[in-house]
């Protein structure tokens, strides 16, 4: 099973995404995002990272 990313609001108020393994672990956590959208757009950036793309 792939890994999964998953956006949540921290105890301060921002957005952060983590991404878990197949297993359910948790192996990455970002930094802390004034919005949702912009915790999506980090999400994009490391999908287009993993693919050997820059990100914008």
């Amino acid at each position: 099973m792939a890994g999964k990313f998953e956006v949540y609001k921290d105890k301060a108020g921002g957005f952060r995404f983590r991404l878990k393994a197949g297993n359910g672990e948790p192996i990455a956590t970002s930094e802390s995002y004034k919005t949702k959208a912009s915790a999506l757009n980090g999400i994009e950036s490391v999908r287009s990272l993993r693919r050997g793309r820059r990100p914008h």
